[in-house]
């Protein structure tokens, strides 16, 4: 009789009660309905979706880096392919199978030459020249190691192999932009027998070099000259020895910059009631 007096004092089960229980089941943790349980409510998770967009945008950034990255490899290559179509334009034209020169350079001259073609050419052969004198001071310097000794133009004095007895010097100054050029002639005693000429010289850009026996004989032909900065002295290297007990005549044509320091032939300059001068 206790049990079943006790089931009957069971509360009855109510439609707040059913609500409240389905509201338990959604994840709104037992609140009313109403905006306080919306707001508390569970929400799609967004997660997922921003991962992807972020992979996409990622994905996007590095094809666009490639593609760049192409396009300036290509770019380089088309530059330099033109350069080379340029230089093999510019050079002299080549024989055929059986030495024949193409019927481009069998073109008066002048013939389908551009402006400014000429220059090019004269800069490319003192290009070639000059490696070509780099060349040869190259071996000889490796010669005279060979020989362990020091070659004249790398000695920290002259060599006493010449002496020279007169100098004849003409100079002329241009102040408007501060440039000189200059003519010296020297005469020279050879002591000892020796195919080089050495002097002080820094800084200067050689024109001409002529050596003559004695100024009226004929001349001794120059090999070539070239300026070695590491110890300021200009070498002319002849293509025979001159000989001893003899007088030669060296003549050299140069310009060079009035220099702004105390080296060479330099200016300086004073003021005078608020005037340089």
């Amino acid at each position: 009789m206790a049990l079943e007096e006790k089931r009957e004092k069971r509360p009855a089960v109510t439609p707040m009660m059913i609500e409240e229980d389905a509201a338990l089941r959604n994840g709104s943790r037992g609140l009313p309905p109403g905006p306080w349980a919306e707001a508390a409510g569970p929400r799609p998770r967004t997660t997922e979706r921003h991962i992807a967009v972020h992979k996409r945008l990622v994905l996007g950034f590095a094809v666009s880096i490639l593609a760049l990255l192409a396009v300036t490899m290509i770019a380089v290559l088309l530059s330099v392919r033109f350069e080379e179509c340029g230089a093999a334009a510019d050079g002299p034209p080549r024989a055929g199978g059986n030495g024949s020169l193409s019927g481009a350079a069998r073109q008066p001259p002048g013939a389908g030459q551009t402006p400014g073609r000429p220059e090019k050419e004269e800069e490319a052969r003192g290009r070639e020249a000059a490696a070509e004198e780099e060349e040869e001071e190259e071996e000889e310097e490796e010669e005279w190691q060979r020989r362990r000794e020091l070659p004249p133009w790398a000695r920290p004095r002259l060599p006493r192999h010449l002496r020279p007895l007169h100098y004849n010097l003409m100079l002329s100054a241009f102040m408007e932009n501060f440039t000189f050029s200059g003519e010296v002639n020297v005469q020279l005693e050879v002591r000892n027998a020796s195919r080089y000429i050495v002097l002080h010289a820094h800084r200067m850009h050689i024109e001409a070099v002529r050596v003559a026996e004695d100024k009226l004989a004929g001349g001794v032909r120059v090999a070539r000259s070239f300026l070695y900065p590491q110890t300021q002295v200009f070498v002319v290297v002849l293509n025979r020895s001159l000989e001893v007990q003899r007088s030669y005549n060296l003549k050299i044509i140069y310009n060079a910059l009035i220099e702004n320091e105390l080296l060479g032939f330099f200016r300086s300059s004073y003021v005078l009631h608020g005037e340089r001068r």
